[in-house]
């Protein structure tokens, strides 16, 4: 196996080898008792003259091959998410192709399933910004979504993060849209750790004050509510909240931190997935997933904990820069041949957090060739002065 040197928390380095080991293997005809979507990511075109921090530039090539892998592994895709850098460098225009490309790239593979997300970000922040603006944003949106056959994820706003003033605020932009909309949607909170421009979503502060809101407006809406996506890393808010939904309407997990656990269930319930860390894991999940459903639980197990230690680190705060992490171990398995990212948000990590995501993905067994892996490690490490 090789070995590369890496730095270590002192600020030395040491020479690491690399395992490679991986004792699992993803199904060849996935079939899940679960319903698993991954927030998938998207590769810049390195090429591109356009100045990252001013425009996007897609790789769109590059950036639907991914998606052919993650539907071949039997995984949903969420597209045009906050993993995908929507509101971090995706805008409302390039996003939309996304979405066109993949609904596209769906329909000719039965079963697919794509969701994709609908926001306000078109929204330029400004003084005045009122719950009607909100509301208007979120109707193009929605319109253009279902004009391509699309499948909706009501993104949380942080327009009408800014423009609420209290619960009912809430309520009526939701109301307005969940009762035009054609086929259920899936729900959206997004907690302040992955974007402080939420913080006091559903008009609280208080987590169990604004799931009281939401839990009234999936209520008052339920035959338009597929399900809810939370993604707060608590996973006791969670479970509590799990347990109150009303019949038929799903609870996704987007805790990138306890979803071995949430997905598994207890006695009372379990959680589906839209989970951002399923694009950098997608070979473990879907492993883990089939062997769930032929009621292999330990294996299931077995497989899925190694790989939450890496998901924690992918996702430490500040949470927001988890976008990187997931683009890094998609270059070191070689679906894109640079690490670049819209927005220039592959600086947003330290090369010591990038040397120690390699030794968590190897210990979860999560690169698919180790030579590979280790020789764009070094290249990556010599850029930043740490290895020659």
């Amino acid at each position: 196996m090789p070995r590369v040197d890496l730095l270590t928390a002192s600020g030395s380095v040491e020479a690491y080898a690399v395992r490679g080991v991986r004792s699992w293997s993803p199904p060849a005809r996935p079939a899940f008792g679960r319903i698993a979507y991954s927030a998938a990511h998207v590769v810049a075109d390195a090429r591109s003259a356009v100045d990252p921090w001013v425009g996007a530039a897609v790789d769109w090539d590059a950036t639907l091959r991914y998606r052919e892998h993650l539907l071949s592994l039997g995984l949903g895709v969420a597209e045009a998410m906050d993993t995908a850098q929507r509101g971090m460098g995706l805008d409302w225009p390039t996003a939309l192709e996304l979405i066109e490309r993949t609904v596209a790239l769906a329909k000719n593979r039965p079963g697919a399933r794509v969701a994709s997300g609908v926001g306000t970000d078109q929204l330029a922040p400004r003084p005045g910004l009122t719950t009607a603006d909100v509301i208007a944003a979120y109707e193009e949106q929605a319109a253009a979504v279902e004009a391509v056959g699309g499948r909706i994820i009501l993104m949380a706003s942080r327009a009408l993060a800014a423009a609420a003033r209290s619960p009912e605020d809430y309520e009526q932009a939701y109301g307005v849209i969940l009762r035009q909309v054609r086929e259920p949607v899936i729900l959206h909170w997004l907690g302040p750790m992955f974007d402080p421009a939420l913080a006091g979503y559903w008009g609280s502060d208080d987590l169990d004050a604004a799931m009281d809101v939401c839990l009234r407006i999936i209520g008052d809406h339920a035959a338009k509510v597929d399900g809810i996506k939370i993604s707060l890393l608590d996973k006791e808010k969670e479970i509590a909240m799990r347990r109150r939904l009303p019949e038929g309407v799903k609870m996704y997990t987007g805790d990138d931190f306890h979803y071995p656990e949430l997905i598994e269930g207890d006695g009372r319930g379990f959680s589906h997935a839209l989970l951002g860390i399923f694009d950098a894991i997608a070979p473990a999940a879907s492993a883990a997933l089939q062997a769930m459903a032929t009621g292999d639980v330990a294996e299931y197990r077995r497989i899925l904990e190694p790989t939450v230690p890496l998901s924690r680190h992918v996702f430490a705060a500040p949470t927001r820069f988890y976008k990187s992490g997931v683009v890094f171990l998609a270059w070191l398995n070689g679906w894109q041949d640079h690490f670049v990212m819209v927005g220039g948000q592959q600086s947003a990590r330290s090369a010591l957090h990038y040397c120690e995501l390699f030794r968590l993905a190897d210990a979860a067994g999560l690169l698919d060739d180790p030579d590979r892996a280790a020789s764009r490690m070094h290249t990556f490490l010599t850029v930043q002065g740490v290895s020659s």
